[in-house]
């Protein structure tokens, strides 16, 4: 399903060509902006990708056909052709894999530099998510997100903050490989309680945090142990994750109507219909798009007015391949 705004429009690639142009649009981002490393090829075409973007999906917002914002999806069947997820090159995601349900990792998020004052592309490519979570059943979503640069001090409240807040439930806790750091990177950078818990202050904390990891705080996300430090890549990483069905109580109440409409029992109510599904609320034919809809009004605040919901029958890219 596509989702549009007045011009701009959120949905997964449909060929080659839209690819193409979220991998640019990657390159622009992390490479010449962020400093990441690439090879001649990649530098050559101007493009941003590695072996992971061959069987994975592109969530992306247009503007008039141009791609401005994308996330990178990989769901379980993408990680058993490619022999694993992105994260498990940084992390050790062990019990996420035996989650019992529907997992997806996004990773690779990043808006156009010229968009960025404009809130709805973020909010777009939330509402794609969204969508996806509702129609696929997602129970868990992971990744890792970023901070620029190779130092984890130069963050030092931030990721403490993290570390003393919002640490993930172990039965679902992702912890750091510091034995997959580059040669001559300190494994002591992996540690997350950079400062004692006394002096970490939440404002600071705050506002050291890019605004994804402080999207993701607000949606209710947590958070795995340990700090990556990809340098590569010109970044050090921690690793998020988000039960769908522990979504911040205050969003559940807005567009399901109560604060425990996500819950993670499955049930069936007296006349047999099933109320949740891999930890995502279901509803008798039309409740899920009526879900959705109330999902997507509440990312989309105000433009949400303009949205409209296109059904789209047309086999991805990605798809076409499989």
């Amino acid at each position: 399903m596509a989702i549009k705004v007045r011009e701009f429009e959120v949905r997964l690639t449909k060929n080659k060509e839209e690819r193409k142009q979220v991998r640019q649009l990657r390159y622009k981002v992390f490479v010449e902006e962020e400093g990441a490393g690439v090879t001649e090829e990649q530098r050559a075409l101007g493009e941003e990708y590695d072996a992971y973007d061959r069987f994975a999906e592109y969530m992306a917002v247009f503007h008039n056909g141009r791609v401005v914002g994308t996330y990178r999806i990989i769901d379980r069947n993408a990680a058993e052709k490619m022999g694993g997820f992105y994260t498990e090159n940084e992390f050790n995601i062990t019990k996420i894999k035996k989650y019992n349900g529907n997992i997806a990792e996004m990773s690779r998020a990043c808006v156009d530099p010229e968009y960025r004052e404009n809130a709805l592309v973020m909010r777009m490519l939330w509402a794609g998510l969204g969508e996806l979570i509702v129609r696929r059943k997602i129970g868990v979503l992971f990744g890792v997100a970023s901070f620029v640069g190779t130092k984890p001090a130069r963050s030092a409240q931030a990721i403490s903050y993290l570390y003393y807040n919002h640490l993930s439930p172990a039965r679902l806790r992702a912890t750091v490989l510091p034995e997959k750091f580059a040669d001559g990177v300190n494994p002591k950078l992996a540690r997350m309680n950079i400062l004692p818990r006394e002096f970490v202050d939440e404002a600071d904390a705050k506002a050291e945090m890019t605004p994804l990891i402080k999207g993701y705080l607000r949606l209710g996300a947590s958070f795995g142990k340990g700090v990556f430090v990809d340098t590569p890549f010109n970044s050090y990483d921690v690793f998020v994750m988000m039960e769908t069905c522990k979504m911040n109580a205050t969003y559940q109440k807005h567009f399901l109507g109560r604060e425990d409409a996500l819950s993670c029992d499955t049930g069936i109510d007296k006349a047999g219909i099933i109320k949740t599904i891999g930890k995502i609320v279901t509803f008798p034919v039309v409740g899920p798009l009526k879900m959705l809809g109330a999902f997507v009004e509440f990312l989309l605040r105000e433009d949400a007015a303009d949205a409209e919901y296109i059904e789209d029958n047309e086999k991805t890219e990605n798809e076409e391949e499989k």
